[in-house]
């Protein structure tokens, strides 16, 4: 028994040490006496005790949440903003063994690049071009993190928050604009009818009897008033309509 005893208590520290069992989506980097010699799994793993070491790598996207920043748009406008990022480990070795925390390098990297990818774009930028904004810092952060096994699959921006004094500003702003098109839209209106006015005085003063079927025109509008008294001017054209010299 005591036999039995002494064979049962190597053979449990064997299994406790050298036997693994990984999930489809778990991958082990192994060391052997402290050098980096292959990535492995899933399945059974079986390590040589003492000599062999592994760390076990997660392959799912994972997905972290890029505290608020304080950034300063190009037009100087203060905004807070947050963004969620998913990622995924492509290389476990590169992922153990370039970085020494590839979480924490991940989402300080996303931060830095949150504020110095939007410092660059106004404010109307961040509002309105957001699906193009997340594919910049996409872009930005895979490159980045191509190095340490990582890619980043997608970035998306989540809050862009303004103080409230800016929000009053902005409405102002937005209000002077409104107004300022709607005169230049007027002024271009007035525009364009003068220079149809021009054009008709031109052509009426180039054939009379064009005058003279305007003024017919007017005759019989002026005809339509419930006005009793109406007194009419007899210029020239009409004189020459009557044959009048």
């Amino acid at each position: 028994m005591e036999f039995l005893f002494v064979l049962l208590i190597p053979l449990l520290f064997f299994l406790a040490t050298s036997v693994r069992i990984m999930k489809e989506y778990q991958r082990g980097v192994v060391y052997t006496l402290g050098r980096y010699t292959h990535t492995t799994g899933p399945g059974l793993i079986i390590l040589i005790p003492i000599v062999q070491q592994m760390t076990t790598v997660d392959l799912r996207i994972l997905t972290e949440d890029v505290p608020s920043q304080d950034v300063i748009s190009k037009d100087n406008i203060s905004v807070r903003v947050s963004a969620v990022i998913y990622y995924r480990v492509v290389d476990p070795a590169d992922a153990i063994n370039k970085v020494e925390n590839y979480y924490q390098a991940t989402s300080e990297l996303a931060q830095t690049t949150l504020r110095s990818v939007l410092g660059k774009h106004e404010l109307d930028d961040m509002l309105a071009k957001r699906d193009e904004l997340n594919l910049d810092l996409q872009a930005i952060l895979d490159k980045a993190t191509e190095g340490w096994g990582i890619k980043v699959v997608n970035v998306e921006l989540k809050h862009i928050d303004i103080d409230p004094s800016m929000i009053r500003a902005i409405a102002k702003q937005a209000e002077a604009e409104r107004e300022r098109r709607a005169k230049v839209i007027n002024a271009d209106g007035e525009f364009q009818a003068a220079k149809q006015l021009d054009a008709a005085a031109e052509i009426m003063a180039k054939r009379p009897e064009t005058m003279q079927l305007r003024y017919l025109s007017a005759l019989t509008e002026i005809a339509d008033d419930k006005t009793n008294t109406i007194v009419m001017p007899i210029p020239d054209i009409l004189n020459n309509m009557l044959g009048k010299k």
